[in-house]
């Protein structure tokens, strides 16, 4: 089933009918039971429903079906941290042992193979812009080997080097202080290593806010926008949309029948977890994220948005510097998988908490047709089968998701045929030609200041309602 707003200029009808069918194949085939994606360019939307929200039931997938979204939590939880920056609440070059005393005098493992007390004290201290762009000197080790570090984070059930499920069983302040029980890898600030940072991100916007993130989320982004199946539980009235969530099973044909449940409606998500991890434990729908899409990509173009989005009020600077990525050669050839890999149509960094083109939103390399199955643009995916990329060169949004957890760290067929077909159906401004980038009011390699002057009532406007800007 395809819902669409139609107008000149956007996609090609043959272009968006040629999206359904692959994206239904895939459902055919038996590769996943269900999906919803979304396509949007300018004023033209189309979503495409398919397929059941569980196996063995004869509920059908909805537009508004409710899905686990893992990683692409992250860019969400970097909005809210970027409004406490614009707030003037905390700063990218702030320590942020002065809200997380847990991460203070840091002490950092020799080599990745060393006894946990075979340490060197930590250079600096970890700052705010190292938790956001994971360069805080902790996370996924992708080289395999036996580490003891990596077996002490186990024992303590911190569950920030592998898959998220099943949930973590400790509280924030629980887990901060595990995770500043051990020694750092990389001294900050060295290297990029995937997503401890997002986790580390949560609690320091709790203790920043004074109030627990699911609130924060709430107040700041969330009722703003309109986005009312976003949180990190689905409440009972709502388990009838919520979809099941299953893993490749040991079957080589592709089918329901290998397929193993990982995650039923009334399992894990169905009641408030005692940790709000802000890596990858948000639930939401497409409608729900095209709002958010829409919010950053309104900053970064500076328009006034709507009523909505300026009662969110994500500056421009503070969205541009969430897009400037942060990564040296030596992180993307270490972390192939992340970043692209020989993809060269679609080269990608990381900016805070999510991923971003390597090069300028504007030059080379920012859009184009996908290759590899990796689109352009900035945005993230999800280890539950999800993806998002705004690519701001072709005028493109693309939002899929799906319950059947990613395999390996390369796209499944299905993304990668999703994305083939979404640049495949733009309407082209001139024959033969790729559209040409959008270019933002500004510059995109201009300075952006990190803490920006605001006056009194702007702040009042930003501020959690009833809460103080921080604590020391």
């Amino acid at each position: 089933m395809a819902y669409g707003q139609h107008e000149q200029g956007g996609f090609t009808s043959a272009g968006l009918a040629a999206l359904d069918a692959s994206l239904e194949r895939h459902v055919a085939s038996g590769e996943v039971p269900g999906l919803v994606a979304l396509v949007a360019r300018g004023d033209q939307l189309h979503v495409t429903v398919a397929g059941r929200a569980s196996d063995g039931t004869g509920q059908p997938m909805r537009r508004d079906s409710i899905f686990r979204i893992a990683s692409m939590t992250k860019p969400i939880v970097g909005v809210a941290a970027m409004l406490l920056i614009a707030d003037g609440a905390m700063d990218l070059a702030d320590p942020v042992e002065r809200w997380l005393p847990e991460l203070a005098s840091r002490r950092v493992l020799r080599h990745l193979q060393a006894p946990l007390d075979d340490t060197v004290p930590a250079e600096r201290p970890i700052t705010v812009e190292d938790v956001l762009s994971f360069r805080l000197g902790f996370g996924v080790i992708m080289t395999p080997g036996q580490y003891p570090v990596a077996e002490a984070e186990a024992s303590l059930g911190l569950k920030t080097l592998g898959p998220p499920w099943p949930p973590c069983q400790l509280t924030p302040d629980e887990w901060i202080a595990g995770l500043g029980s051990l020694p750092l890898l990389d001294q900050p600030g060295e290297r990029w290593r995937y997503n401890t940072g997002a986790t580390v991100a949560g609690i320091l916007i709790e203790r920043v806010a004074g109030s627990p993130l699911a609130e924060v989320l709430a107040r700041r982004i969330f009722e703003p926008l309109g986005m009312a199946d976003t949180g990190f539980f689905v409440p009972p009235a709502k388990l009838g949309r919520f979809t099941s969530m299953y893993r490749s099973g040991d079957a080589a044909e592709a089918g329901a029948d290998s397929r193993t449940l990982v995650d039923p409606p009334d399992g894990w998500y169905s009641a408030p977890p005692v940790l709000p991890d802000a890596s990858s434990w948000l639930v939401s729908t497409v409608d729900d994220l095209y709002a958010f899409t829409h919010l950053l990509a309104g900053a970064l173009a500076a328009r006034p948005g709507e009523p909505a989005e300026r009662r969110v009020g994500l500056p421009a600077h503070a969205a541009r510097l969430m897009l400037r990525d942060r990564t040296t050669a030596a992180d993307k050839a270490d972390n192939p998988w992340f970043f692209g890999g020989q993809d060269a149509g679609s080269p990608s960094g990381w900016g805070l908490m999510m991923s971003v083109p390597a090069t300028t939103i504007t030059g080379d390399g920012a859009g184009g047709p996908a290759t590899g199955g990796r689109p352009g643009g900035y945005g993230w995916d999800g280890g539950s089968g999800t993806t998002w990329r705004t690519d701001p060169a072709a005028g493109l949004t693309g939002i899929l998701l799906t319950q059947r957890m990613l395999a390996s760290p390369e796209p499944p067929q299905v993304a990668r045929d999703f994305w083939a077909a979404a640049y495949a159906a733009l309407a082209l401004r001139r024959r033969g030609t790729w559209p040409r980038p959008i270019r933002l009011t500004a510059p995109w390699d201009r300075p952006c200041p990190i803490r920006p002057r605001a006056s009194a009532a702007s702040r009042r406007r930003l501020a959690l309602p009833g809460r103080s800007g921080g604590r020391s």
